[in-house]
């Protein structure tokens, strides 16, 4: 198992605008990651049109314009993008994370808490699989932003001393007056669980006048905040996350024997 490198975009997206979110993100790839090392990106939640309810105008299918967009990405740059956004399929519509290599789809999670604040639930039909995605011997479990609210989801199961996941990603559409919550509980994530907590979250304001700050974070499995990005501001980073740190954890402070 070896570092991995893994590429944050905290951006503002246009809001139900694919054409124009695409060409944004092109440029920040373009002009961060061009002929850099790197094993995934990270978009944010609905990276494609913002957190809209009007699935039954920007949904597409698994083989979707956005689908061979982020594919031709990750050719570019060969390496896997994660990202959601609204999938249509057997007459229901999905808020969906998808993991994207040159290959095409290699994994994918259908958010199991919609927010139904916003009316998701009654747009949106929730997942009903808990997956973990395998990258270069790294095990990551994919969140979507609400999902963050819900610690026994994404708590870590110890099976026959092995740790089920060695990252945890949430990407978000994450307002900026319940900020303090986003914060708080990433770092919680990170501590109960003994991994690397990703939070990856938007900035500027939304169709629906609802301001974000931003606020992407990277945590450390022993909990202190390795990567705080600047509020409100644009941002293409690559971090470097260290497997001699997820070891030493697991041998020097190893909680998951006393369980519940």
């Amino acid at each position: 198992m070896q570092d991995l490198k893994v590429g944050i975009i905290q951006t503002r997206p246009f809001w139900e605008d694919k054409a124009a979110n695409f060409s944004n993100y092109e440029c920040l790839f373009s002009e961060n990651f061009t002929g850099k090392t790197i094993d995934l990106i990270l978009l944010p939640e609905m990276f494609n049109t913002g957190f809209s309810m009007d699935a039954a105008e920007l949904a597409e299918n698994m083989g979707g314009e956005s689908i061979q967009w982020l594919t031709k990405q990750a050719t570019l740059y060969n390496c896997q993008l994660a990202a959601s956004l609204i999938i249509q399929e057997n007459g229901k519509f999905f808020n969906r994370l998808v993991f994207v290599s040159a290959s095409g789809v290699e994994g994918h999670y259908d958010k199991r808490h919609l927010f139904r604040m916003a009316g998701e639930n009654e747009v949106f039909t929730a997942g009903e699989e808990r997956i973990i995605h395998a990258l270069n011997g790294w095990r990551i479990l994919p969140q979507v932003c609400y999902d963050l609210r819900f610690p026994i989801f994404s708590r870590n199961h110890f099976v026959n001393g092995q740790k089920e996941y060695d990252l945890c990603i949430y990407l978000a559409n994450w307002p900026e007056k319940r900020v303090y919550a986003w914060r708080n509980l990433l770092q919680a994530r990170a501590i109960e669980n003994q991994a690397y907590c990703i939070g990856v979250n938007r900035i500027g304001t939304d169709g629906n006048e609802i301001p974000y700050s931003g606020d992407s974070m990277l945590i450390d499995p022993w909990g202190i905040i390795e990567g705080d990005w600047e509020k409100y501001s644009e941002n293409a980073t690559i971090l470097n996350l260290s497997a001699a740190k997820l070891q030493d954890i697991f041998e020097k402070f190893p909680t998951y024997l006393d369980a519940d």
